[in-house]
């Protein structure tokens, strides 16, 4: 169902989430041509494919379906992948949103394991908790895919079971098939110690990058 999304810039202090637009689909064919073994459950355009898969980001907004962000490291000012809030589902009055999923989120390899990610979901939580009052936020993940479910429980996320053949599957030679998904989600009254949760967590990946390095 079509939600009229007002999805501002999200500002962190390791990433700041800005609305996906052209400007960023250079750094985003570069990151996407990392190293991209972790890639196997996860659609990740190649280079080329950048410009489609902006332009079927961009259906999505215009539909009220969707509402992608570029992940912008902040050291270095570059786009190192993308993420989304999708799937709205109002209240049955009508009036606002009752839950948002987050979904097509991916990174550069060299942007895995510094935070961002962590910190990423802590600014999509807050601001659909705390500005748009939903009730839930829903994540999913390929079955298969344990990193992925790694992090989603890592984040906070209340793994809430497998659903079979439910989603479209991205594993390589797999088009065109399902996958089993497995359903993780983050209520409204989780959200507090969520949030605490995250901030710790964010609070110990800032004093790492801080820390300084030891010589050879």
């Amino acid at each position: 169902m079509a939600f009229p999304f007002d999805a501002p810039p999200l500002e962190g202090t390791l990433v700041r989430l800005e609305p996906l637009a052209r400007r960023h689909l250079a750094d985003l064919a570069a990151a996407a041509e990392e190293e991209r073994g972790s890639y196997g459950f996860t659609e990740v355009p190649r280079a080329e494919d950048v410009p489609r898969y902006f332009d079927e980001h961009a259906a999505r907004v215009e539909a009220g379906l969707g509402a992608p962000y570029a992940q912008v490291d902040r050291a270095t000012g570059r786009a190192v992948g993308a993420t989304a809030y999708w799937s709205p589902r109002p209240w049955p009055s009508g009036e606002g949103l009752a839950a948002v999923e987050i979904g097509w989120t991916w990174l550069a390899a060299s942007a895995q394991g510094t935070g961002v990610n962590t910190e990423a979901k802590y600014l999509l939580f807050r601001h659909a908790f705390e500005q748009w009052r939903v009730a839930r936020v829903d994540l999913k993940t390929d079955a298969r895919n344990a990193r992925s479910r790694a992090a989603l429980a890592a984040v906070g996320a209340t793994f809430e079971g497998v659903l079979r053949s439910w989603s479209p599957s991205w594993a390589p030679g797999e088009a065109g098939r399902l996958r089993d998904s497995a359903m993780f989600s983050v209520t409204a009254e989780e959200w507090p110690r969520a949030r605490a949760h995250l901030e710790r967590r964010i609070a110990q990946k800032e004093a790492r990058s801080r820390a300084p390095r030891s010589e050879a």
